[in-house]
């Protein structure tokens, strides 16, 4: 909803929450910019349910707007301590300057060798490569490895763990929940209950593999993938077939998902258009607590692909 009303123009911005990718892909389908930020950078003061716990590792407040200057601004409004949300962190407000912008090496995987993307997402991700390049920046092919054990880390935060969390709220409502929560509320139901023990595992697997990945990201603070297997589609579709493979709604989405479970910040930015002349987005993650870098990022993307923008009525 909120994407849709910056991208209609009847808003000039507003704030999204993102446990899985829910600022960054509704970004994408609807060709605006969102920033999912570390948590603790952006206070989740009054988020419902509250952020807290293990499901502030992974859940975030965030702003979107229609430019990445536009999220910028509302980045440096809302960022900062604040005594609704614990979590908030007391981090200045640093954007780096031209130079040093420069000289930061970028990495980018068009796939992540599990769920194939739409040939119109490639070129998007190859699109934003080159457009970086020709801004003057090192860009050179990576994939981080891992992602599947990632993922379903994740997975297990987002899903069993919410379960545990919103599942005596939800006792004799069950028909008041959207069919997305519904889905994700059954796929968790399958699984064995969030022990204490489980839960314990869970987070010292994420630290273990945020470990792994930041210092992978020490040869490249910045990295360009696609924030969505697939570009917007019909009201409650789930799966669709890409490259000969049935892809399934959870897995197209899986491209942010690690992010949330590693903490770093993304910015999704539109970059080009399906067949049917939908947008897609490409998402540009930095290290943790790096927003501005992210963003600074963003914003040479944008404008090396400034061609997709409509001007503003």
């Amino acid at each position: 909803g909120e994407s849709a009303a910056i991208a209609a123009r009847c808003s000039a911005g507003g704030v999204g929450s993102d446990g899985g990718g829910s600022i960054r892909v509704p970004a994408h389908f609807s060709g605006i910019c969102g920033l999912k930020p570390t948590p603790g950078r952006i206070p989740a003061s009054g988020h419902f349910p509250p952020s807290q716990g293990p499901f502030a590792l992974i859940g975030v407040v965030g702003p979107m707007a229609r430019t990445v200057a536009d999220v910028q601004v509302l980045f440096e409004a809302m960022a900062g301590p604040d005594r609704g949300d614990p979590n908030a962190a007391p981090v200045p407000i640093r954007w780096p300057a031209e130079v040093d912008l420069r000289k930061i090496r970028v990495g980018y995987f068009e796939e992540d060798g599990r769920t194939p993307v739409t040939p119109e997402t490639r070129a998007a991700v190859r699109k934003a490569a080159e457009g970086l390049r020709a801004q003057g920046f090192v860009v050179e092919p990576f994939r981080p490895a891992n992602l599947e054990r990632i993922r379903q880390t994740w997975w297990t935060l987002f899903g069993p763990g919410v379960q545990a969390l919103l599942g005596p709220m939800l006792e004799g409502r069950e028909s008041d929940l959207s069919p997305f929560l519904k889905e994700v509320r059954d796929l968790a139901q399958r699984e064995k209950p969030l022990t204490v023990e489980r839960l314990l595992g869970v987070q010292i697997e994420r630290d273990v593999l945020r470990e792994r990945f930041l210092a992978e990201m020490e040869m490249f603070p910045v990295l360009l993938c696609p924030v969505c297997a697939v570009p917007a589609f019909r009201h409650r579709e789930r799966a669709w077939t890409v490259e000969g493979k049935r892809v399934e709604y959870l897995d197209a989405m899986s491209y942010t998902q690690w992010f949330n479970l590693l903490g770093n910040p993304g910015v999704a930015v539109p970059v080009g258009r399906s067949r049917e002349g939908l947008p897609i987005g490409v998402q540009v993650v930095g290290r943790p607590w790096e927003e501005e870098t992210a963003l600074a990022v963003a914003a040479k993307l944008e404008e090396a692909c400034g061609d997709l923008r409509e001007p503003p009525i």
